[in-house]
């Protein structure tokens, strides 16, 4: 999974990027320190991995991941090139989903590059400049799907489709914001918009609104019913809070977030908020040379669920053997659990649940 971390210049986005990925991404008090996108990898916590890893004693361990691209601050006119514009919404493109990171704290040491704090103004600039930038790619694709309408009649209903699309962009409202069957997935899979993915707003509050409660922070309430419009994610961090946490050890980490009224980092929250957004679980294989945890989508049955180790696994699939993460936790070992019946031998129908501990059986 690849995430963009957008967001102005100065909201705290390079701040909170260094702070969850430990990479060291310039981040300063001016407009466009970052040019180039920075780009850290972070483990997914996973503590039924570590249970594994104490059940097996591996000689590998190997969790599912997550990569951050740190995409330089956006402003208006990004879309027709302002501040490298275009070069910053092509990194776009290429990730799965967006974090929007959006100042809601007052800071008059920290400068805002419309000179006030509105988390609404600001994320609608950002917005506004995705859905231009669509529009361009939009108009293009109409264009040739035309010309090739001419030989070509299939393409009527990929040309409606362009339309429908392209009327919601001119109505200021993003790709995401309409309603698609498969078929108009189908089609969209040449075209990349920006403005369909999806986005968990990322709002960076200061340290001590932890304390007196992020209910009481107008300006995140205010994002919250924004969301809502778009059924898109919101969670509160605090980009300074973050930084500290990255500098301490376990134990010490835990105790902070204690004295902070918090029970999950930032970062921990925002991979949960990730993958219920994109719709994704974790299944694990485990043994002596390896426990891994493998990330796939919600509904994905056992055999293309065995290609994401191998290719040849789907081909050849046979069965998988299955058991609970719980069920085994609490037989204590898979020759307990297998007495109980619990060790289930399932076919390619088999739709995979969070949390399965699987062994494939395949002949190629």
């Amino acid at each position: 999974m690849k995430l963009g971390i957008v967001g102005l210049p100065n909201v705290g986005k390079s701040t909170l990027f260094n702070a969850i990925t430990q990479a060291g991404a310039e981040s300063a008090n001016y407009p466009f320190c970052t040019i180039e996108p920075n780009v850290g990898v972070v483990d997914v916590p996973d503590e039924r991995v570590d249970a594994l890893a104490k059940m097996y004693n591996p000689k590998k361990i190997t969790r599912a991941y997550i990569e951050f691209v740190d995409i330089a601050g956006l402003v208006k006119g990004a879309s027709k090139g302002e501040g490298l514009g275009n070069k910053f919404l092509s990194n776009i493109r290429e990730v799965d989903a967006i974090v929007h990171v959006v100042r809601c704290f007052e800071d008059t040491n920290i400068t805002h590059v419309d000179g006030t704090i509105d988390p609404i103004r600001d994320i609608e600039t950002i917005n506004l400049e995705l859905i231009l930038s669509d529009l361009e790619i939009i108009e293009r694709r109409i264009d040739r799907t035309k010309k090739a309408l001419k030989g070509d009649k299939s393409l009527q209903s990929e040309l409606d489709l362009l339309e429908r699309i392209k009327a919601t962009l001119e109505d200021g409202k993003s790709a995401r914001s309409l309603e698609y069957d498969e078929d108009d997935m189908a089609i969209l899979k040449e075209v990349s918009l920006i403005s369909m993915k999806p986005v968990i707003y990322a709002t960076n509050v200061a340290e001590d609104d932890f304390s007196k409660g992020i209910d009481n922070n107008e300006y995140v309430t205010r994002v919250r019913e924004f969301a809502k419009t778009e059924n898109s994610e919101v969670i509160a961090v605090s980009a300074r809070i973050e930084e500290e946490i990255s500098q301490l050890e376990n134990e010490e980490k835990e105790m902070f977030l204690e004295e902070l009224n918090i029970t999950e980092s930032g970062l921990d929250r925002l991979i949960k908020a990730s993958y219920s957004l994109l719709g994704l679980i974790s299944y694990l294989t485990a043994g002596e040379p390896e426990v891994r945890a493998w990330t796939i989508t919600k509904g994905t049955k056992a055999p293309q669920a065995a290609g994401k180790i191998h290719t040849d696994f789907e081909k050849g699939f046979i069965r998988a053997e299955v058991v609970h993460y719980d069920d085994l936790m609490a037989c204590g070992t898979m020759a307990a659990a297998k007495e109980k019946g619990l060790v289930r031998s399932e076919g390619k129908e088999y739709v995979m649940k969070d949390g399965d501990i699987v062994h494939f059986l395949f002949n190629v």
